[in-house]
């Protein structure tokens, strides 16, 4: 009887297992057969805030940005007049010394200049002399003329008595004869003494260019005595000195360098298209002004001038143009011949285009646009100018709202809560919001900042030396390395920095 009961209870335990089992495999082909119909929650649309600012038509002076060298247009060569010993050499004379108008830099031994001197002085004072002598001379020559002209006088009256002597019958004709023997050698005698006046007076202009050239030959041999000393010309700086005390020199030896600080330039390269902008209508070269920087380390100078001219020949394998700019250079300048500067020069002016951060725009001009229903949108710029972290855009549709950083992950038709700088998100609404554990930085939507430098590398380093998963870890430095950067993240790690600390 007892066994009995005991198969009954497992056979019934047996048909409610074999029951449960059928049971499931029903459940199981129904969840595989019949669709689902359970409803579903509508997704929300996603939507990011961007900071926008308005297009506005602007008048823009754009400034180009080149590199050159600086160079002197007034440097002279100090030479040595003429051969000899260097007997005073200047304390000053050492190069970089800078020296004034008139002041003595060396002195050439004056020993053979003096002896050439004395011996011009010398040969002016006989010159003199002689051209005083030839004076003298023509004085008796013009009186012993005047005497052979009465004697001629009076023998020709002498021959006409006896002439009229002879046609009376008180003279013979060789008493007539005589007397014209003695008009006819006074006459050549007369002529003898007129050609001596004549040379008399030749020898006096001779004497006059003997003179001269006695002048002049004493002039050069001052010039000479006074090059023996060397002074400096007008104020300036010394290079290149080779000059040592009892050295010596020969002629049109270069002793050194001497260089106006007033008479500076640059000279620099632009490319075809930039120098196109600096051309007006008739394609002259306008005087654009600009401004030569010099970085000294952490301290930069500053110099204005405007563009001078040209270079008259393109060097070859040279593209471009090649300028020159003419300094306003104050006293006590620190800039030198062959400083590399910076040169930024101001082209004319430009009106009716948009000046917007470089983030916001490509390469080829595009830029995103808030349209209706604060939705973006693409339109195609013109790019006229890039000045560093600004573009120059022409072809906008000004009185729009445009967004400033062009991020990765917005694109046209996409919603996005615009915010204005120094302002709040016109509508948040819309924005999801991320659940995430109070200690556990994940990556939260919301307002987005700029992050200074050092705060930036300081997040950084705080998740390089955190314990957090390596995938995470890189989604959030990635995040930090982003121009704009989510505030919620940036609490939240300076929150579990302070707790640590």
């Amino acid at each position: 009887m007892r066994f009995l009961m005991r198969g009954l209870v497992g056979l019934a335990l047996f048909a409610i297992m074999i029951g449960f089992a059928g049971f499931g495999a029903y459940k199981f082909y129904g969840a595989l057969t019949v669709e689902e119909t359970a409803r579903q929650r509508p997704a929300r649309e996603r939507s990011y805030t961007v900071n926008v600012a308005e297009l506005a038509p602007q008048t823009v002076n754009p400034v180009t940005t080149a590199y050159g060298q600086v160079e002197s247009w007034r440097t002279l060569q100090l030479r040595a007049s003429s051969e000899g010993r260097l007997v005073d050499v200047a304390s000053k004379f050492r190069d970089g010394a800078a020296v004034h108008k008139g002041e003595l830099l060396l002195r050439i031994d004056p020993a053979n200049a003096e002896f050439q001197y004395l011996d011009a002085e010398a040969a002016l004072a006989d010159a003199e002399a002689q051209k005083a002598e030839a004076e003298e001379a023509i004085v008796v020559a013009e009186q012993e003329l005047e005497a052979a002209r009465r004697q001629l006088d009076l023998r020709r009256q002498a021959l006409e008595r006896q002439s009229q002597l002879k046609d009376k019958g008180y003279s013979t004709a060789v008493q007539v004869e005589t007397e014209e023997l003695a008009v006819a050698s006074l006459e050549q005698a007369l002529n003898n003494r007129l050609q001596s006046v004549i040379t008399a007076r030749k020898r006096i202009e001779r004497m006059d260019l003997t003179v001269q050239r006695a002048q002049l030959a004493l002039e050069d041999a001052e010039r000479v005595l006074d090059e023996t000393t060397l002074t400096a010309p007008f104020y300036g700086y010394l290079a290149e000195v080779d000059a040592t005390l009892g050295r010596r020199v020969s002629p049109s030896e270069t002793l050194a360098l001497l260089i106006d600080p007033s008479a500076l330039e640059v000279r620099f390269s632009l490319s075809t298209s930039e120098f196109s902008r600096l051309l007006d209508n008739s394609g002259k070269l306008v005087k654009a002004p600009v401004a030569v920087t010099l970085q000294l380390g952490g301290r930069s100078v500053e110099v204005p001038g405007h563009i001078d001219r040209a270079a008259a020949v393109v060097s070859e394998g040279e593209a471009g143009r090649t300028l020159f700019a003419t300094l306003e250079i104050e006293a006590g300048t620190v800039l030198r011949p062959g400083d590399f500067v910076k040169v930024d020069v101001e082209e004319p002016e430009l009106t009716g285009v948009a000046a917007v951060p470089a983030a916001a725009v490509t390469e080829d001009g595009r830029l995103l646009i808030v349209g209706e229903g604060d939705r973006v949108d693409e339109v195609q710029a013109r790019v006229m100018r890039r000045m560093g972290n600004e573009v120059l855009l022409a072809d906008v549709p000004f009185g729009t709202d445009y967004v400033r950083e062009r991020l990765p992950q917005l694109g046209k038709g996409l919603k996005v809560n615009p915010r204005r700088s120094g302002g709040s998100p016109q509508d948040t609404t819309n924005a999801p919001q991320t659940a995430k554990a109070p200690d556990d930085p994940g990556i939260p939507s919301g307002d987005l900042i700029a992050l200074e430098p050092e705060r930036r590398a300081a997040l950084i380093e705080q998740l390089n030396s955190s314990n957090m998963p390596e995938n995470r870890k890189a989604r959030l430095i990635a995040l930090l390395n982003e121009p704009m950067v989510p505030k919620d993240l940036i609490d939240r790690l300076e929150q579990r920095q302070g707790r640590k600390g």
